[in-house]
């Protein structure tokens, strides 16, 4: 790396790049070209991660426009747009993602989306296929493949490793089966099955450093248990509320009922009313930073619009206050709509 600020090592002027905002690096680059070259190597995001200077991104897909990731930058208040995700199916949903060694997961999912250039469906209800961002890069390539297509499934990060469970087959039918990715080897393994399947969606958080497994509809869980003789799934009778859910700072927050509960010795605490967002559906909920984030969504039939109105909108709770306090920050500048994906990528 040639010189990058005068009368500096390089080390040391690499340290002070780093000190910088992710969301002001688009400027940087137009310093000079050894200034783009080092805003654009991985060398300056593991010295962000030795100095602590890594900051939590908002990474977000909506139904609308088809297959675009969008990235938010909380300090900054600024939105990103990515390069559009190269897959083949349209309109890809029903998928997971997840972020893990500083890039971005997206597994799986499928359409039942219309080609507007053929007028015929894409028919893919589930695929194998998983994709990853590099924000480094600012690219996106392929991994291998899941052992199991799937869709509607539980995915989490132990470990810096993804685990998959459940969901439902390119032939539509209820799995039991999962798997774990390593993403220095890029390779996928069998792990135990979970205990039973079920005939309805199922999604993943990890809370007190266990993967839970939810089933929409189900009051019980299915947690994975790690041991010296490996993986096992076991069922716990908690009775979890339904509804939207995000982890902040391991503590696990839900809406139901117009209310934010978050869970405090096997009770839910009332923390704040969300009666205003009454009628929208299809938000993303998610926690970064001592906040909760409310991102875009449909406003359909109960809120203050007529029909379905397609939102850009992002709500943020500050939950460190007391009492919790909402604000407004600034709406998507791309997707809207029903949010398909949403995770929070440390970089």
């Amino acid at each position: 790396m040639s010189e990058l600020i005068e009368g500096l090592p390089d080390a040391v002027a690499l340290r002070c790049l780093a000190m910088v905002p992710f969301y002001l690096y688009p400027k940087l680059e137009l310093v000079s070209r050894p200034w783009q070259a080092a805003i654009r190597s991985s060398d300056l995001f593991t010295t962000r991660k030795e100095l602590g200077l890594s900051e939590d991104l908002l990474c977000v897909c909506a139904y609308q426009p088809e297959n675009t990731w969008q990235l938010y930058d909380p300090l900054g208040d600024h939105w990103m747009t990515l390069p559009l995700l190269p897959s083949k199916i349209g309109h890809l949903a029903n998928f997971s993602v997840v972020s893990t060694a500083q890039k971005l997961f997206v597994l799986g999912g499928g359409s039942d989306a219309v080609d507007p250039v053929t007028g015929e469906r894409y028919g893919c209800f589930a695929t194998d296929e998983v994709w990853v961002y590099d924000p480094v890069a600012r690219q996106w390539a392929t991994c291998a493949p899941m052992l199991v297509p799937r869709s509607m499934f539980a995915c989490c990060v132990l470990e810096g490793k993804i685990i998959v469970a459940g969901g439902f087959t390119s032939s539509r039918r209820p799995t039991s089966q999962a798997e774990i990715y390593n993403p220095e080897e890029n390779t996928w393994a069998p792990i135990p099955d979970l205990s039973h399947a079920h005939d309805s969606p199922c999604y993943g958080v990890v809370y007190k450093g266990k993967m839970h497994v939810l089933h929409r509809s189900l009051s019980t869980m299915q947690v994975l248990i790690s041991d010296k003789s490996g993986f096992k799934w076991v069922i716990e009778n908690d009775c979890w509320l339904q509804g939207p859910a995000a982890i902040l700072n391991d503590e696990f927050y839900m809406m139901c009922h117009e209310h934010i509960f978050k869970q405090e010795a096997a009770k839910w605490k009332q923390i704040v009313s969300v009666s205003e967002f009454r009628g929208r559906i299809g938000f993303a909920m998610i926690g970064a930073k001592g906040k909760i984030y409310i991102i875009g969504g449909v406003a359909g039939p109960g809120s203050q619009v007529q029909g379905f109105q397609p939102l850009s909108d992002v709500d943020v709770l500050t939950v460190d206050n007391n009492p919790p306090a909402w604000h407004k920050a600034s709406p998507m500048t791309k997707c809207h709509g029903t949010i398909i994906g949403c995770a929070l990528l440390k970089l």
